[in-house]
């Protein structure tokens, strides 16, 4: 699976933004989706996952209630919706698939950046 995350940039404390990450090369239908996050000096960690099917989402405790997950399975693409956003947003985001079989993802995309100013 290839994935092309996008939709990361510069915005304002309280602001919002939508990341897209498209993917190709398997049946995008097959494949669990997260969204993982990387902030300067700190290691990667779990932000938000969604079901194959799109009907069972997790949230990191720290983006519950402000972020929403969700797919479009005829489009490929996997989206997350960052609402409220905090200065401690800040990261590289990164997107990962992860096929049935499998309990750790093995997909990733190249990140996209997401700075918060305050």
């Amino acid at each position: 699976v290839q994935l092309q995350a996008s939709g990361g940039g510069l915005v304002q404390a309280g602001g919002s933004l939508r990341l897209s990450c498209a993917a190709s090369g398997r049946t995008f239908s097959s494949v669990a989706m997260g969204w993982f996050r990387q902030a300067p000096g700190k290691e990667r960690e779990f932000v938000a996952s969604i079901s194959r099917s799109g009907g069972i989402a997790y949230y990191a405790d720290s983006v519950k209630g402000r972020f929403t997950v969700s797919r479009d399975n005829a489009k490929n693409t996997v989206y997350l919706q960052m609402n409220s956003l905090k200065s401690e947003d800040t990261a590289v985001y990164f997107c990962a698939a992860r096929g049935a079989a499998n309990l750790e993802y093995n997909y990733w995309g190249q990140g996209t950046l997401v700075t918060v100013s305050s």
